[in-house]
């Protein structure tokens, strides 16, 4: 069972669009409401693949029971923990063209007694877990330091623990040493203070995050591929890729993929990149099923190719 922690979820409604044009009306030519979160995305897709999943995940408000209702209705088990405030509601607009335009809401702060009972239904959920996968933004009221509770109390219980978030966020998780991480390029080079420009960056870049605690890293570079680093090596891999229709949860998607086919190692990369590909060929943020993967597509090798400049470098 895989047991995902979303601490600020959300009612996503994604609009296909010919084109966004300012001060226009325009008019959609498809839209989709999915429960949302990068947790929640995980979650989706693990159960998508016809395995088991909770998630756990502050709700409040119509929007929340909304959530709650669609996540049931896609065999997600859901351990809510009723909050005083609603759960935000944020839009996406998919370009025709695949550029996407995302508009989230900051979400509900949370009190004191509801941060504890957070940390406890995940103490309480964690008992049967093979992952606990901690994923997106810290809501108001969290500390930066939550995460990285979250990863200490989760190793005392003998749980393995996956993390994706960035920010002060993930370098106070560092210190808890999760078993993964998993960066985006942008979020990558946040982390350690610099650009990156080429494959090569990206992974002194996963290997300083390992110095800093990190016991794996899963690196995503967008359209070049992914990246793996963990004491039994490095590998890179990418997959050929038809037609991009929307990217929102291809990185949650890849996490999920990842956890799925072990967590650790060249397969599990080559079932994160697979899922990944997957995921932006289909609309909105609706998760891949078996049938939508083609392992095929996907090119895996443990000679990183350190020379080969991103695609989209980041400055």
């Amino acid at each position: 069972m895989i047991l995902t922690v979303t601490p600020n979820p959300s009612l996503d409604r994604t609009y296909e669009i010919p084109a966004l044009e300012r001060g226009e009306v325009i008019r959609a030519s498809g839209e989709r409401m999915d429960p949302g979160g990068k947790g929640v995305n995980v979650s989706r897709a693990v159960a998508a693949a016809g395995r088991r999943t909770v998630a756990v995940l502050p709700l409040g408000g119509a929007p929340g029971a909304l959530v709650a209702d669609l996540l049931d209705a896609q065999g997600i088990e859901v351990a809510p923990v009723p909050v005083a405030g609603a759960t935000r509601s944020n839009i996406a607009l998919a370009e025709s063209d695949g550029v996407l335009t995302k508009i989230n809401a900051p979400g509900p702060e949370l009190s004191a007694q509801e941060q504890e009972l957070l940390l406890e239904t995940v103490r309480e959920q964690s008992r049967d877990a093979d992952w606990i996968a901690c994923c997106g933004s810290l809501p108001r009221g969290l500390a930066p330091s939550w995460y990285a509770d979250v990863v200490t109390r989760a190793h005392a219980g003998g749980a393995r623990i996956a993390l994706d978030t960035s920010g002060r966020a993930l370098l106070e998780a560092l210190r808890a040493r999760p078993d993964v991480v998993k960066p985006n390029a942008e979020e990558l080079a946040e982390a350690v203070g610099r650009p990156l420009a080429t494959v090569g960056d990206a992974l002194k870049a996963a290997e300083e995050l390992r110095g800093m605690g990190a016991r794996a890293v899963l690196a995503s570079l967008g359209a070049d591929g992914q990246l793996l680093v963990e004491d039994e090596g490095a590998w890179f891999a990418s997959a050929r890729v038809d037609t991009v229709r929307s990217n929102v949860g291809a990185g949650d998607s890849s996490l999920a993929g990842f956890l799925i086919a072990g967590g650790s190692g060249p397969k599990a990369l080559a079932s994160a990149v697979a899922h990944g590909a997957a995921a932006v060929q289909l609309p909105g943020s609706v998760m891949p099923t078996p049938a939508d993967l083609d392992p095929t597509a996907v090119t895996l090798t443990d000679r990183v190719p350190v020379d080969r400049e991103l695609t989209e470098p980041v400055s």
